[in-house]
């Protein structure tokens, strides 16, 4: 399996910084447009995530993204040292809202619905004071 690493300052400003690097990786390993775009919204969703809640008030805070992929597969792997994410009780809020009025909806909490919804595989690990969220999609075969 090949790997690309990528660091930035755990800041909103640099998140597309992450989308670019997808993009072009994605691209040389010929993924579908819509793939492609799916893949940029999750990442953008992880690196949020660690931008607000992994580094409160730590501006020297970095993120670090890996690319690792495959001839079938492309993984983005996205990991912060800050507070650990409590996994268990997100993933149980993540559903969606179908009987949902527009105005009852609540700010955030649907971050880790949009990376299962629109990756093939999302595992988050929590160990060691850090939190890591490992997103697959897989290269559909023609």
């Amino acid at each position: 399996m090949n790997a690309i690493h990528l660091q930035i300052p755990a800041h909103a400003d640099y998140i597309d910084m992450v989308r670019i690097c997808l993009f072009g990786i994605a691209s040389k390993l010929q993924f579908p447009f819509e793939d492609i775009e799916d893949m940029k919204v999750a990442v953008s969703e992880a690196c949020n995530n660690a931008v607000l809640y992994g580094f409160p008030q730590d501006e020297n805070a970095m993120i670090d993204i890996s690319y690792e992929f495959a001839d079938d597969a492309l993984t983005i792997k996205v990991k912060n040292n800050g507070p650990e994410f409590m996994y268990s009780e997100a993933v149980g809020k993540a559903a969606p809202l179908p009987d949902t009025e527009i105005n009852d909806l609540r700010v955030g909490g649907l971050g880790i619905y949009l990376m299962q919804a629109l990756m093939d595989d999302v595992v988050v690990n929590t160990a060691g004071g850090a939190t890591e969220i490992a997103m697959t999609k897989y290269l559909a075969a023609e």
